[in-house]
């Protein structure tokens, strides 16, 4: 695609993609990293011709939740031993069966997508954020925001789409929607598009711990997805560090069961822009690579592919289709990224059209 900005497109091959161009780098930020860790970092890159900013988003990496340490006697059964010297009670119920109707047969390959409904998306959108957390607008974000919206929409997702919403605001959605009869609805699919940092989010108001996102739709407490495919989409940086990249070279050289049990977590999918410790890069204008790649893969394949496959080919895309480029500023010159993607599925996820 043309662009009317000077320089080199950060696309390396001639695909229809919006370009990123970036001629040149501002990088007080960086230094605010190396001498004031407990501030939020951010990367400026600014387009010599029209002085547009390019903010670079932070996120950090999955917390761990805080365990109960209880002492172990025995095993619940002999042949089954515990890695672990301690464990957690958790928090699910105490076991008993309470008969959650199963939405697809235990051994099936593919998880049911033929309920009535899809399912409902948010799309939890932050450009703009409270002066006292020193965060820089995240121009380019509504772009993101935007292209979702039509990208779900077309996968028959009930899309609703919040903007610069405060933590408690996005926490009561959240629950509120937990609480929701989805018994006629195939998943659920949440987006966050923010500022982000080792293991916190920013809602517009405060940080927060990425586990308050999906810990309500675990199937003890949301007992109508149990068993159904749960999605988050993370687009935020997860730390500061830069990805320099490597020159590759060529060289020659148990069916028909009536019930079971299944863990309260299974099927949940968490991707993030990129892996933990590393920026991710965002276009002003055309949004972030992350969901630049996403919406193209979903456009062409959604239908056709299941969804772990559309994935990979998401990171294939961010990782060999955007590069920096930055000639003026060696550091920020020629960087990479690469999604980081975290399964729980249990089955395949695959589109079916309604």
């Amino acid at each position: 695609m043309a662009s009317s900005l000077p320089g080199p497109p950060d696309l390396i091959s001639d695909m229809v993609q919006p370009v990123d161009l970036v001629n040149c780098v501002q990088r007080p930020a960086v230094v605010t990293l190396e001498q004031h860790h407990s501030l939020p970092a951010d990367i400026v890159v600014v387009n010599q011709g029209n002085n547009h900013r390019m903010p670079v988003d932070m996120l950090g990496d999955l917390p761990s939740p805080d365990k109960e340490e209880v002492s172990i006697g025995s095993p619940d059964i002999a042949s089954d031993r515990l890695d672990a010297k301690w464990f957690s009670r958790g928090t699910a119920s105490n076991g008993v069966a309470q008969g959650i109707p199963m939405p697809t047969s235990k051994d099936a390959e593919f998880y049911n997508m033929n309920h009535r409904r899809r399912g409902k998306a948010f799309v939890f959108n932050h450009m703009n954020f409270d002066p006292r957390l020193q965060l820089r607008p995240r121009n380019g974000t509504n772009c993101d925001r935007d292209n979702l919206r039509i990208n779900l929409r077309q996968l028959d997702f009930e899309v609703e789409v919040y903007d610069d919403l405060p933590f408690k605001e996005i926490e009561r959605i959240l629950e509120s929607a937990a609480m929701e009869d989805h018994s006629d609805a195939d998943c659920i699919l949440v987006t966050v598009l923010s500022h982000g940092e080792l293991g916190i989010l920013y809602a517009s108001d405060q940080p927060y711990k990425p586990d308050r996102l999906w810990s309500h739709f675990s199937a003890d407490k949301c007992r109508s997805l149990a068993g159904k495919p749960k999605m988050f989409f993370i687009q935020a940086c997860q730390g500061d560090q830069l990805d320099h990249g490597a020159t590759m070279t060529r060289t020659e050289t148990d069916a028909g069961a009536s019930s079971y049990k299944i863990p309260n977590h299974a099927d949940f999918l968490i991707a993030y822009s990129t892996i933990p410790g590393f920026y991710s890069w965002r276009n002003t204008t055309q949004g972030s690579w992350f969901v630049q790649a996403f919406c193209h893969v979903i456009q062409r394949e959604a239908h056709s592919r299941d969804l772990l496959s559309i994935m990979t080919r998401v990171c294939r895309k961010v990782a060999f289709d955007f590069q920096s480029n930055v000639p003026g500023d060696y550091v920020m010159h020629e960087k990479k990224q690469i999604p980081c993607v975290t399964s729980m599925l249990t089955r395949d996820v695959l589109f079916t059209r309604k």
